[in-house]
């Protein structure tokens, strides 16, 4: 059965500490294993060859993070509002898997996608609110900076006015219908 991945609250401490100073590895590992495990259960529905990933919030991170490091795996991501650097979210939230970034930052290196910025060789669109004050679009602009220094095409779509989660239906609704146009040019051909 495919369920919720290792870090996910709900599911008892040990499940939820099995993220503990690497969001990275078992993150992107559980959502590999539910692919496959979705491939192996429908074979007829899943075309491995063409696989897109989507996510807004931690999820963005997770797309971006998934066709950077697994690009035989990902063929093309969405990233709505990824904390692309730990160091500039809530440290309610971080330190409390990652430490304390002045203590442990080689921790906050590993689990940050700018490091990651040379290894891009998937279509990447990253879509963030100017004005969101949970994950601050700081973070994609940073992380396109990454990207170009590092001659990486992508694409970034910034929503002026928009806060982490847009209130308005038709602009929430447009978006939707923006991200699989994005993923639909850039898997129908492959």
């Amino acid at each position: 059965m495919i369920g919720d991945g290792r870090g996910t609250p709900g599911r008892g401490p040990a499940w939820e500490r099995a993220v503990h100073r690497d969001f990275v590895e078992p993150v992107l590992q559980d959502q590999i294993t539910a692919l496959m495990e979705a491939a192996r259960l429908h074979p007829a529905a899943l075309d491995l060859d063409r696989v897109g990933i989507r996510g807004w919030s931690f999820g963005g991170w997770l797309a971006a993070l998934a066709v950077l490091c697994r690009p035989d795996v990902f063929h093309a991501g969405v990233a709505g509002a990824p904390p692309t650097d730990w160091r500039l979210y809530d440290t309610h939230y971080t330190e409390r898997y990652l430490g304390h970034p002045d203590e442990e930052p080689e921790v906050y290196d590993a689990n940050s996608l700018i490091g990651l910025a040379g290894r891009l060789e998937r279509p990447l669109l990253l879509i963030h609110g100017l004005a969101d004050d949970n994950v601050v679009a700081a973070h994609t602009l940073r992380f396109s900076s990454a990207l170009v220094a590092q001659g990486r095409p992508h694409t970034v779509l910034p929503l002026s006015g928009v806060t982490h989660m847009t209130p308005q239906e038709v602009v929430a609704e447009n978006l939707l219908v923006l991200q699989v146009d994005f993923l639909k040019a850039n898997l129908t051909d492959r």
